[in-house]
């Protein structure tokens, strides 16, 4: 989480480090502060809360210099305050240090340094980095820093300024995000594209363990070992307005009607009428490659391992091959049964998280094949995998994740029907009738985005629920989590999801007069046992809102409520169902009047386990 920016060259470096903070506060909001070099001394302004109380200071100060690096914080170590914010800086005040992510040892190295008479201020692992810094710094900032770095451990990635070198930054990489940006007379360092795009397009991607030193007219990378690295620039190639709100209030619900737009483009080049292949970009999966693997793992967090778990239905169903579905933050610590034999799809929206990238790093360690499923070109995870399909959602800046989670499974279609292609599981009419399909999905969702007056007569009607469950069988039950996510996340109401199979196991004793069920019902094979499960909670006094395809009209004499999503198959119909849910939470919110975009102790790019 948190998210990094800074500058060198001849312009005041104030102005662009905040409109550069503005685009990153998405990755964290607790506090916020920049460090700037400003007539011979560095000179920290730093304030608990959001980005707002930096620039109202920051604007009646009119600080200017031509070096900085500032930083937005969502807190690891140490409560949010303004001495915990960063920067951080050694006892002087005269070399400053932004982080991102944790260092392990840092109490170790903390008492060290306090036994050479370093003094601390606050309570967080970054400031452990400028004093030692300053413990090793002797004239030549960059190796001070490479000193550094052969003691700490962990992940991190961090940017150091000193008075006593004011002509440049030097930066550092491990396993979280940092890219720099390269302008003519100036660069720029960044957490993320979109701080710097309003300036440049050509960035570098600094690749693991790189040390990069940046003048305002050098740019210059270095391996851990010390050793100068060659790097080619990355041009970007999607504009600013991608990461504006364009014309809606906020950023989730412009993310949740750009999802027709980003399953179109995921499909692009890869599913096409007028041609029976499926093309997964470079990825070189073979038939001989599936006879190899015994067992395919799917490890994800969050929104990304629902996804998994309609992926695992999907590749079990169409490509015959046993799949195992496991949260990333739990994968590495059980000791898996992996080797060479397995495939394992990562999957990951920011391509970052660090949970994510930890099991993809076991899994590899362990002789797996690693296909991720990643949104972020030259993210991490899609550096260390050994093929890669990206799903072309574009910018997404609400932490509530929406149209990631449906390109990823659109992505999870086309490796199952790639598979079962190969394997000849499927005919090629069946194959060119779920593509055909799956072309038309982009038109459903557009009209089940069209579906408001229904969600938001219930979330007029219900905002005030302190509970609320949602239920589903198959495919709908993976849905089912991914909603109850979504409302917990940004509404902040209590929300569970349940098989409705198993209500009868224990937590139909949960449901009473009132009780708030959300029953998902866009199954065909399970309508009837679903309508079962409704009249059950019904009988107890709850109050249903049913999601139920076209035409399914029975519902209507059960359920309080009923919205009806296109006719679609039951196989695709996670990425339609999914619609009316987010839109429910997004309202709910909305009428609760919760910040939809930065929802409470969430951050967007999960860096730290």
């Amino acid at each position: 989480m948190c998210g990094i920016v800074g500058y060198i060259g001849d312009k005041n470096a104030v102005p662009v480090l905040m409109d550069g903070l503005k685009k990153l506060e998405y990755r964290g909001y607790d506090s916020a502060g920049v460090a700037v070099y400003a007539e011979g001394k560095v000179e920290i302004r730093k304030y608990k809360g959001r980005l707002s109380v930096l620039e109202e200071h920051l604007d009646k100060e009119k600080l200017s210099g031509n070096l900085a690096i500032g930083h937005t914080r969502w807190a690891t170590h140490g409560e949010p305050s303004d001495a915990n914010s960063h920067p951080h800086t050694n006892e002087k005040g005269d070399i400053a240090v932004v982080h991102n992510g944790i260092i392990e040892n840092y109490l170790k190295i903390k008492d060290f340094l306090i036994s050479k008479g370093y003094v601390f201020k606050s309570e967080v692992d970054t400031e452990v980095l400028a004093h030692f810094i300053d413990y090793y710094y002797e004239g030549d900032l960059a190796e001070a820093v490479r000193k550094v770095i052969k003691k700490i451990k962990g992940s991190y990635a961090f940017a150091v300024i000193t008075n006593r070198e004011p002509d440049k930054i030097v930066c550092v990489r491990k396993e979280n995000p940092l890219i720099v940006g390269i302008g003519e007379g100036e660069n720029y360092i960044a957490s993320d594209i979109p701080a710097i795009l309003k300036h440049t397009r050509k960035t570098y991607l600094m690749g693991e363990n790189e040390l990069a030193v940046i003048t305002k007219c050098d740019i210059r990378f270095y391996s851990e070992n010390g050793e100068p690295v060659k790097k080619e620039v990355f041009n970007v190639d999607w504009d600013v307005s991608a990461a504006e709100k364009g014309g809606y209030r906020h950023f989730m619900l412009k993310e949740i009607h750009e999802q027709p737009k980003a399953i179109k483009d995921t499909m692009t080049g890869r599913i096409a009428k007028d041609s029976d292949a499926i093309r997964l970009d470079d990825i070189k999966l073979t038939a001989e490659d599936l006879a190899r693997f015994g067992k395919i793992f799917i490890v994800a967090c969050g929104t990304a391992y629902h996804a998994g778990l309609a992926g695992k239905y999907l590749i079990e169903h169409l490509a015959k091959i046993p799949v195992e579905v496991d949260v990333a933050s739990e994968f590495r610590y059980r000791n898996p049964l992996v080797d060479e034999k397995t495939l394992v799809i990562i999957i990951s929206q920011s391509g970052e998280t660090l949970d994510t990238f930890a099991a993809l790093k076991e899994a590899k360690g362990k002789g797996a094949r690693i296909l991720s499923v990643v949104n972020v070109v030259g993210s991490s995870i899609a550096r260390e995998s050994h093929d890669v399909l990206y799903t072309w959602a574009g910018p997404e800046i609400a932490v509530a994740s929406t149209k990631a989670y449906t390109t990823q499974i659109i992505a999870l279609y086309e490796i199952a029907l790639h598979m079962a292609d190969l394997k000849g599981t499927l005919s090629k009419e069946a194959i060119k009738a779920i593509k055909d399909e799956m072309l038309n999905l982009p038109a459903k969702i557009e009209k089940a985005l069209g579906n408001k007056e229904e969600i938001q007569k219930f979330a007029s009607k219900n905002s005030g629920e302190k509970d609320v469950f949602f239920i589903g069988r198959g495919l709908d039950y993976a849905v089912a989590l991914e909603g109850s996510l979504k409302l917990k996340e940004i509404s902040y109401i209590h929300s569970d999801a349940y098989a409705a199979g198993e209500l009868k196991h224990g937590p139909i004793a949960l449901i009473e007069e009132g009780t708030v069920v959300i029953a998902l019902m866009a199954q065909h094979e399970l309508y009837e046992k679903m309508l079962s499960n409704v009249k059950e909670v019904k009988a107890r006094g709850a109050y249903v809102f049913a999601i139920a395809k076209e035409g399914n009209r029975e519902v209507e004499t059960i359920a309080d409520q009923t919205l009806y999503i296109p006719e679609v198959s039951d196989m695709l119909s996670p990425t339609v169902t999914v619609i009316p849910l987010q839109l429910l939470a997004y309202y709910m919110a909305v009428e609760k009047g919760c910040d939809v975009d930065m929802p409470r102790n969430l951050a967007k790019s999960v860096t730290v386990e």
